[in-house]
């Protein structure tokens, strides 16, 4: 659920959105979702100093708060 959701959000931002891979990592506590986007589209997920990326994290650890686990965006460029 929370895999789709970012899909989502990623891909609205970016100029290639078929080039956006979110891979899901669980664990007992945390889930980490890896992003993997074209160079082209990095600088605007990450933002001016870092908001963009800093907003989808917040939002991600709000929705992921119901849960119970944590969640860890990690932002990897191709």
């Amino acid at each position: 659920m929370l895999k789709e959701f970012l899909e989502n959000i990623i891909k609205a931002i970016v100029d290639k959105p078929d080039e956006v891979n979110i891979t899901e990592v669980e664990g007992e506590s945390v889930c980490i979702y890896k992003l993997r986007i074209d160079a082209e589209d990095f600088g605007k997920v990450i933002g001016k100093h870092g908001q963009n990326a800093g907003a989808i994290r917040t939002i991600l650890s709000a929705v992921s708060g119901r849960s119970g686990k944590r969640a860890v965006l990690e932002i990897l460029e191709d």
